[in-house]
């Protein structure tokens, strides 16, 4: 699985955020190659990706088919228990 974590420059915050990403990924059993970039950036490689993981205020900028790429918007985005829910709540898991 793709995974991309997006934040507004794409540095320190979409870091921390990848690698708690990362961590609950493993956790569920779940082979992932997780990278994070700026929104600009992001916005242009959204398609290339299965799940996309940004701030609840970011969702509304990424326009791809739900059906192939997973928005995930995030309230407290360094939670692993809210990103392990967003990853089952989408189906991203399979039980």
């Amino acid at each position: 699985m793709k995974v991309l974590v997006a934040c507004l420059n794409g540095m320190g915050s979409s870091q921390m955020i990848k690698m708690k990403v990362s961590k609950v990924l493993k956790k569920l059993g779940i082979d992932a190659n997780v990278e994070h970039m700026s929104l600009g950036e992001a916005k242009t490689s959204a398609r290339g990706y299965d799940a996309i993981f940004c701030s609840n205020a970011l969702v509304e900028n990424f326009n791809v088919d739900a059906n192939q790429t997973k928005v995930l918007g995030l309230k407290n985005l360094l939670s692993e228990a809210e990103i392990e829910e967003a990853i089952r709540s989408n189906g991203l898991v399979k039980e």
